[in-house]
């Protein structure tokens, strides 16, 4: 009898290994196939605690369930299981969204060697930003998974799981995705909520819509409802469709010519003038997870899709973009240095290419995912999605403009006799070269300018006599919101004798005359020797810019007098410049008679008509 109860408690143990072999095996299943509420179930229910952890830990993950995410990743990390890289990735971000800053900065250096939500940073990026935002939740109360909001004409266009009579999608459970229009009130509410018609929202997700400027096509993103296998696993990938107003219904309903079974295009958004088609995609040969990409239309055709690049793409998600209508990129990423989660930033289009992704910063941005982030530049006001609050929900904002109180300045020296000078022009330049502000300084030789943190200038001082002096420099979040800079500017020692200021305040370069054959303006021999002169000038003192001004005597016409010294001050030029001194460094004008420096009517005899033909080099800088 004993023998018996053995044998059945062996089979019952068989049994319940078994039993839970298959369970386990249909979690993975539903694991695979991105069924992750119920998959968490059964894992749960086993009570896991090998491997299988961490796609418990990734189920909850995906679903924005950070607590139990952070649980369950830590569960992992104790049970000594193979910690895939992308895990602790996963995990920081978790942390992030449950505060826990300092423990998510110690696992995220296993992943990279940048803190996300430290001090720091968010000091630097709270100061950079031009603006600071001011946020209301709109759909509070309201069935939660609203996201994706863009303006729709006069309306606005948004994509939410409000629809109750869907049947629910896999991944979370929950109604599958329709695009709505609504109204916003002044009291910051969306009213007259209407879903588009049937042949836009179908039986699979459907989401960000955009409208063109005429309003007659509509682009969004679709998931399809066949499953395609890549890799090992079936994936449903999501595709961009257009739709065009007729009869002032949306349909005739098409794919656009570049999505594909193979991988996913989501989340379009147009530039300004609709020429360019902005999405996100895990297309191959990326940068990472999602990039960014965009294709220019010419009327039906669309072109090749290009990779923003890697000073916008990372080896993670770059989503949601949106162009303003002043050009500027909004979108979103968790691969960029943030605040945990899917952060905002911003960054401008200059001489054909993205400036460096700057984080809208803590008055926008939260631990948890912020996205699908649009813009109204005129009124300074916008709408975002978050899920900060547990569920996807939308949000609207004011900005205002960011008081930053940071100032270079200075004082302006001789550099031998330390001596202030007053009346010299300081220009600040941006990182580009481009002038941003200029003053004159007085007795006092002092200069001021209101500057951004976290960039590059550039100040130089000019005054006559003196050799142009100029410094590069950062600003930075040190504390440092005076940078003192002190210009010194030297005189030209070695050209003393041959600078003069005259009576009309112009600082010129005296040298011999330059002579000309009659209504000829090559150059002789002998004013090729004058103008090595003042290349070797030019090469000495590199910043100096000249301007050639040739005269002439007041025999033949005005007119033909004009020509000619033109004539003359550009072959004089020419020859400067083929002696390697820059053209932006040069100019010529020719001043005919107007400026006879002895003026002698009819009865000039050849030594005043001498005086009066000459060439005349003024520095401009």
């Amino acid at each position: 009898m004993r023998i018996f109860k053995i044998f059945f408690f062996l089979l019952s143990l068989c049994h319940v290994a078994h039993s839970q072999d298959a369970k386990l095996k249909k979690a993975n299943k539903l694991f695979m196939e991105k069924s992750y509420v119920k998959a968490a179930e059964i894992y749960e229910e086993l009570k896991v605690n090998d491997s299988s952890l961490i796609n418990l830990a990734d189920a909850y993950y995906y679903n924005s369930m950070m607590n139990k995410a952070v649980e369950n990743y830590s569960k992992a990390i104790a049970s000594k299981v193979t910690i895939p890289n992308d895990m602790y990735f996963k995990y920081a971000q978790a942390l992030y969204g449950t505060n826990n800053i300092s423990k998510a900065d110690s696992i995220m250096s296993n992943y990279k060697d940048k803190n996300i939500n430290s001090p720091s940073f968010v000091s630097k990026v709270n100061m950079a930003n031009p603006f600071i935002y001011e946020i209301k939740q709109i759909t509070k109360g309201a069935q939660p998974g609203d996201f994706g909001i863009n303006y729709f004409g006069d309306k606005l266009v948004f994509s939410s799981l409000r629809n109750t009579d869907s049947k629910n999608y896999n991944w979370n459970e929950k109604p599958y995705l329709d695009l709505y229009s609504a109204n916003f009130t002044e009291n910051s509410a969306l009213e007259n909520i209407l879903p588009f018609n049937s042949d836009v929202n179908s039986k699979t997700h459907e989401s960000n819509a955009i409208l063109t400027n005429d309003g007659k096509t509509m682009y969004f993103s679709r998931t399809s409802l066949k499953r395609f296998k890549i890799g090992n696993e079936k994936i449903a990938t999501v595709r961009l469709y257009k739709a065009s107003l007729i009869d002032n219904e949306w349909t005739k309903i098409e794919e656009l010519p570049f999505s594909s079974e193979l991988y996913s295009i989501q989340h379009p958004c147009l530039n300004t003038d609709n020429s360019k088609l902005y999405f996100s995609s895990d297309m191959p040969g990326g940068k990472g997870s999602f990039d960014i990409y965009y294709v220019t239309i010419n009327g039906e055709e669309y072109g090749t899709p290009i990779n923003l690049g890697e000073s916008i793409n990372t080896p993670q998600l770059e989503q949601f973009p949106f162009i303003s209508k002043t050009g500027s990129l909004y979108f979103a990423s968790n691969g960029l240095q943030g605040l945990g989660g899917l952060d905002v930033f911003m960054c401008e289009f200059n001489n054909e290419t993205w400036s460096s992704p700057l984080n809208l910063g803590n008055t926008l941005n939260s631990p948890l995912d912020d996205f699908g982030f649009i813009v109204n530049v005129e009124d300074n006001t916008g709408f975002f999605s978050s899920n900060r609050e547990g569920d996807d929900h939308l949000y609207h904002f004011n900005r205002i403009e960011n008081e930053r109180k940071l100032i270079v300045k200075g004082l302006v020296r001789d550099k031998n006799s330390k001596e202030l000078l007053s009346e010299t022009l300081v220009t600040l330049f941006d990182e580009n070269n481009k002038p941003i502000d200029s003053f004159k300084v007085g007795l006092d030789g002092k200069y001021s300018f209101k500057v951004k943190p976290y960039s590059s200038f550039k100040i130089e001082g000019y005054k006559p006599f003196y050799i142009p002096n100029a410094i590069n420099f950062e600003t930075d979040d040190s504390g440092i919101i005076e940078l003192n800079i002190e210009l010194e500017i030297e005189t030209y020692d070695d050209a003393e004798e041959l600078i003069v200021e005259k009576e009309d305040g112009y600082v010129y370069i005296e040298l011999e005359n330059i002579y000309f054959d009659l209504d000829k303006w090559d150059i002789k021999p002998n004013a090729g020797k004058t103008l090595d002169i003042l290349v070797n000038l030019m090469k000495k003192y590199p910043r100096m810019e000249v301007q050639l001004g040739a005269h002439t005597d007041n025999r033949s016409t005005f007119e033909y007098n004009l020509v000619l010294s033109a004539n003359r001050a550009k072959s004089a030029m020419n020859y400067i410049l083929s002696k390697g001194i820059e053209a932006n460094r040069l100019t010529s004008k020719g001043y005919g008679e107007s400026k006879l420096l002895v003026n002698c009517g009819e009865n000039c005899t050849e030594e005043e008509h001498a005086i009066n033909r000459r060439c005349e080099f003024i520095i401009m800088k």
